[in-house]
């Protein structure tokens, strides 16, 4: 990688260095295709705009327009042909040629107004000026050149070339008597001319200034000075179109020679530039190739003892570690031979020692995090336990006052402390079970399965609103009772919290190909398909127990249940809008129903209790 980026890097600076060369040529074949030919478009709109302004006047004649307006189409064809040799050279560049093009097709608008008698001679000298201005944008987005002298100086013509173009307005405007509003435009155009004049010379250099200032010394510019003061007061000074005519040519010639020797002068910065370049690469390809060599060297070695380093490494992470905790998870005690790399580089040896300590640091806290996983097993254990107990009195205590109790309303109050007390042994129950324990529930012999869902149904908070449908007469085995029944309760619980409280939840079940499968289905709000992706996942591959995650306590209680018997837990939407949850019992955990007694035995025994209550050790 660092000989890449030292070629990459040698390349860039080429290229960089290569491109201003390359930039400061192309200064001239911008000025052969777009500028020079737009400064010969203004020029011609120019002469247009004045002998319009003539026509409105009435002091020439229409041959003369459209003389001229036939020059400024060939001059505008010339430019459009030209410059679209060179206007891709930049978004910004092809952004101004294309607002060019589309002043340049208001011209024949403006003229068919100017024909028709519809426009007035401010308003023509208003259009003309506002196609000229884009040309003049043009200029200002193609002067950019690396090279800041040069930039400076033709940022500094262009303004100067601007100045001009004010004057020929001036020209168009102060022809003959002017009114009011042609006066206030003629001393605004004059007031911008001077002071672009006046700043401009401050900044051009002496070959390109000695020009333009001979021409503002000349008695000739003098004079216009004065006839512009006599037209912003109101006069009509004569022989204006002849003097200010002069002067134009003559600063359009100073513009034109300015621009040209700005244009020699970039050629020999583009040489040295070049020359510049291919020195600066020389030097920096020789120094990469040294650096290569040197590299070459230094990395064979460096990558051998990398290498075994990194074998070492993914040895360490791949078989070692998964391998000791393996062994903690089984309570089994576990040697960690220390990292042993053998190098000459003391940074790599100081790796090869670091890997050895983070080894033994990650062993110790997988030790720890298993025995701590192991002590909050047993505290679960013990206080489910301890619950177990106090709530087995609780309910036998329970049973003995509603066989006494004879007041309704007392016996009401008891049921409902019965059916809290069942809420709490099944909360006591889950708590065995994240210890990895087994509960202590259990029955003897096979349950129906409707009874075990009526069952489940009774041990939640909401009871009343779930509807247990009638099912076909499987029973299930009763070593898989208890667990069954804690199950499917922590599902129909969870479908009555996520579910309105007018809403019934309906459990139904029948016998499948593969056993027997209940379903829980609510008529809630639903979950999105990632939220079902997921549950589903942690319900076919149970995770560890997280103690930070306790706000699914009651998923993890499924998925362990459903793990320890092979029973498969599976979420989906319901039609209703709800959740579903389905529960597929494994046929070997299934029963056929139980035979029918005959008639005369029958209420000759009385029924046995199907349930048995382990207590704790």
């Amino acid at each position: 990688m660092p000989l890449t980026s030292m070629v990459v890097l040698w390349g860039v600076i080429t290229a960089v260095t290569a491109s201003e060369s390359l930039e400061l040529r192309q200064y001239k074949t911008v000025w052969t295709n777009l500028r020079l030919p737009a400064y010969k478009l203004i020029g011609e709109i120019q002469r247009e705009r004045l002998v319009s302004a003539q026509l409105l006047r009435n002091v020439t004649d229409e041959s003369a327009v459209a003389t001229q307006r036939t020059k400024t189409d060939a001059a505008r064809d010339s430019f459009s042909k030209l410059s679209s040799t060179s206007k891709d050279r930049s978004e910004e560049i092809r952004t101004q040629v294309d607002a060019v093009y589309t002043q340049l097709d208001r011209l024949d608008s403006v003229r068919g107004e100017i024909d028709a008698g519809l426009s007035d001679r401010l308003h023509s000298v208003e259009a003309y000026n506002s196609v000229i201005d884009t040309l003049y944008g043009l200029h200002r987005k193609v002067a950019l050149i690396d090279d800041i002298p040069i930039y400076e100086q033709s940022r500094v013509v262009i303004e100067m070339g601007y100045a001009r173009e004010l004057l020929s307005r001036e020209q168009a405007i102060g022809l003959g008597t002017v009114n009011a509003a042609e006066r206030r435009l003629f001393t605004q155009i004059a007031g911008n001319r001077r002071f672009l004049i006046d700043q401009g010379l401050g900044e051009l250099d002496p070959a390109l200034r000695d020009p333009q200032v001979a021409l503002v010394s000349s008695p000739a510019y003098q004079r216009m000075r004065m006839m512009e003061d006599q037209i912003i007061a109101g006069g009509t000074p004569l022989g204006w179109l002849s003097t200010t005519e002069g002067l134009s040519k003559s600063f359009h010639e100073a513009q034109m020679k300015a621009s040209t020797l700005l244009n020699e002068r970039a050629e020999p910065v583009a040489d040295q530039v070049l020359s510049r370049a291919f020195l600066l690469a020389g030097t920096a390809l020789a120094l990469v190739i040294v650096s290569i060599a040197f590299s070459l060297r230094m990395g064979n070695r460096l990558s051998r003892e990398l290498g075994a380093l990194r074998l070492a490494a993914l040895e360490v992470s791949q078989e070692r570690l998964p391998h000791v905790v393996a062994k903690l998870r089984k309570g089994e005690k576990v040697e960690m031979p220390e990292l042993s790399v053998a190098s000459s580089t003391v940074e790599i040896d100081d790796v090869g020692k670091a890997f050895s300590t983070v080894q033994q640091t990650a062993v110790e806290a997988a030790v720890g995090q298993a025995q701590l996983s192991e002590g909050v097993g047993h505290v679960f254990r013990n206080l489910a336990r301890r619950s177990q107990t106090l709530l087995h009195r609780q309910r036998i205590q329970l049973a003995d006052m509603q066989n006494r109790a004879t007041d309704p309303e007392q016996l009401d109050d008891l049921f409902k402390l019965d059916h809290l007390t069942t809420r709490m042994r099944r909360h006591a129950e889950g708590l065995i079970i994240l210890s990895g324990a087994t509960p202590g529930r259990g029955w003897s012999r096979p349950v129906p399965l409707l009874d075990v869902a009526r069952g489940a149904a009774a041990e939640v908070e909401d009871y009343q609103r779930v509807v247990v449908e009638p099912m076909s007469g499987q029973r299930l085995a009763g070593t898989v009772v208890g667990d069954v029944i804690h199950l499917i309760a922590e599902l129909i619980e969870n479908a009555t919290v996520y579910s309105p409280a007018h809403t019934p939840v309906i459990v139904r079940g029948e016998a499948a190909a593969r056993g027997f499968a209940f379903e829980v289905e609510d008529r809630g709000f639903g979950m999105e398909a990632e939220e079902l992706a997921e549950y589903n996942e942690r319900l076919a591959s149970p995770p560890e127990f997280d103690l930070a995650d306790s706000d699914r306590l009651g998923l993890f209680v499924v998925s362990r249940l459903a793990a320890r018997h092979d029973i498969r837990v599976t979420l989906r939407g319901s039609p209703y809008g709800g959740t579903t949850a389905i529960v597929l019992i494994p046929e070997e955990h299934v029963a056929e129903p139980e035979p029918e007694a005959p008639a005369k035995a029958v209420q000759k025994e009385p029924a046995a209790r199907p349930m048995r209550v382990v207590r704790s050790d």
